[in-house]
């Protein structure tokens, strides 16, 4: 069973940045992707930016697209969402998930009935 646990949520202030990690540790090699989603409370979960494991290739949903960025650390099998200029309206609790399966176009990983894994979540609120 593949263990996810994210870190690096937190308080900051609107136009600030954060960078959240996801330790992935296990077999990664059997990880085709990993991805970053985020929850409001009565809200579906929101899929942000996907990446190939080592591979490196990556996806973003439109709303954070040139805000986030999404990378891999394979030797330290850890992947990372680094947020900038953050707005209260990306107040969340923040998830990583894996997906281990055949090689797909990571536009077709949005949806979190994709992933098989998730961490526990991180909350990272925006707010003056």
């Amino acid at each position: 069973q593949l263990q996810l646990e994210e870190s690096g949520g937190g308080l900051v202030q609107p136009g600030g940045s954060l960078r959240l990690s996801c330790a992935a540790p296990g077999r990664t090699y059997a990880n085709y992707a990993m991805a970053w989603f985020r929850q409001v409370p009565g809200s579906e979960r929101e899929f942000l930016a996907a990446v190939a494991w080592h591979v490196g290739t990556t996806n973003y949903a439109d709303a954070v697209k040139g805000r986030f960025t999404i990378s891999e650390d394979s030797a330290q099998s850890t992947v990372y969402l680094q947020m900038d200029n953050l707005e209260p309206g990306d107040t969340a609790t923040y998830y990583c998930a894996a997906y281990r399966g055949l090689p797909v176009e990571l536009r077709t990983l949005e949806s979190p009935s994709k992933f098989q894994h998730w961490g526990p979540g991180t909350q990272v609120s925006v707010s003056s």
